[in-house]
């Protein structure tokens, strides 16, 4: 097992206290939990903020998830790449032929456990139009998602609906957008999109 901040001895449980009495303090929570799957994605959505993945960090930590993040592979080879993987990175080298999608697919298969969590919108900018990356690797590689919705509005972050592809991309699109519909992000001005868009 690689070791990264969300497992790592007596180092993990004093970022989960901190990140908890943080998030408490805030006003912020958590309803729902993890599967105990060995390999799953995770989207997280609305993306408005800067502030989400900060959190993203306390919604892993209070459920004591261990999971997978993808970064641009010059980031792991810095001096300080180290880092980047301790805490979930999975390089991508976007100078290689094969893609994102077939790169990330080939870290899933080559581990025994893999939960990687994925902002399907891309940015934190307002879009009308998910990026397909997340289905596409979910699908290659034969992983449920779990859906996980920012509730900027009532300061509260719901974890845990799975959802299975089927082979209609355009309904399955459509009822993971449902998870979605009408909620508002971190930043109320940033307004998610709906379903007729």
């Amino acid at each position: 097992m690689k070791l990264t901040i969300f497992n790592t001895p007596i180092i993990s449980p004093i970022f989960r206290f901190f990140s908890n009495s943080i998030m408490r303090l805030a006003g912020w929570r958590v309803e729902g939990k993890l599967p105990d799957f060995p390999k799953y994605l995770i989207i997280g959505a609305p993306h408005t903020s800067n502030w989400d993945f900060l959190l993203f960090l306390g919604v892993i930590f209070r459920l004591k998830g261990d999971v997978r993040y993808m970064g641009k592979a010059e980031l792991f080879r810095s001096p300080i790449g180290w880092f980047f993987y301790w805490c979930g990175g999975v390089p991508v080298d976007r100078k290689k032929s094969t893609g994102l999608v077939e790169q990330t697919v080939e870290a899933c298969n080559k581990a025994d456990k893999f939960v990687l969590t994925i902002a399907p919108e891309g940015t934190r900018h307002y879009v009308s139009e998910w990026k397909m990356g997340f289905y596409h690797i979910a699908k290659a590689a034969g992983l449920p998602l779990v859906i996980a919705i920012v509730d900027g509005k009532h300061k509260v972050i719901r974890v845990g609906q799975i959802f299975h592809l089927t082979d209609n991309m355009v309904a399955d699109v459509k009822a993971i957008k449902g998870f979605f519909e009408g909620v508002v992000g971190v930043n109320p001005r940033k307004k998610y999109i709906t379903l007729e868009h």
